[in-house]
């Protein structure tokens, strides 16, 4: 059965690809309507919002620690995988903005899709046996391990990095951020099981 359900490297490459450009999309969203989101994915928002660093750069180098937490606790695969979508979400990050703005979205809008689009691009890099690295890594290792949902774990550790985002981030845009972060969370929960699809 493993035989059968196990991806390609044609179907791997096609799923990281998907998946990064949904989530590159989803930030695009995000970043437009100046919200957060959570994650390490957050973090480098937070430190972007701050500074003014450019948000790829800062992303990739936030998950250099979780690589070997992640060959250690998961495998080898799952790290280079891992490594390659985060290189490819801070490159199509960078480079989305030059081809892709919106003149008119609402802010519940703006949230609302960025929730679905990233999920949806979370679901393929996890269905690929890959991750955007940071506490992905770590909640998909506690799933494997315990059972508790990739999502409700990643939602606890949202709540924290949203409210240290008071610190930086105007009330109004925390605020209709938060509708993202839930949508994103119960995707994943919802749609994240182990029980329902073989591992590949």
């Amino acid at each position: 059965m493993s035989d059968i359900t196990r991806h390609t490297r044609f179907e791997d490459a096609q799923g990281l690809i998907f998946g990064t450009l949904m989530c590159a999309l989803g930030l695009q969203f995000l970043r437009h309507a100046g919200f957060i989101t959570g994650q390490t994915a957050g973090l480098a928002l937070l430190i972007s919002y701050a500074t003014g660093w450019a948000f790829g750069p800062v992303f990739f180098v936030i998950n250099l620690p979780f690589y070997w937490l992640g060959y250690k606790r998961i495998g080898l695969a799952f790290t280079v995988k891992s490594l390659i979508s985060v290189t490819l979400l801070s490159v199509f990050a960078g480079v989305m903005p030059q081809y892709l703005a919106f003149s008119n979205l609402h802010p519940l809008l703006a949230g609302v899709l960025f929730g679905f689009v990233t999920g949806a691009g979370l679901l393929a890099l996890f269905r690929h046996g890959a991750s955007l690295g940071g506490i992905g890594i770590v909640a998909l290792m506690v799933q494997d391990r315990t059972g508790f949902r990739a999502g409700w774990l990643q939602m606890g550790f949202d709540a924290v990095l949203f409210a240290l985002a008071f610190l930086w981030v105007p009330t109004d845009r925390i605020l209709w951020s938060l509708p993202g972060m839930v949508i994103l969370n119960a995707v994943l929960a919802i749609n994240h099981r182990r029980d329902r699809y073989a591992a590949t």
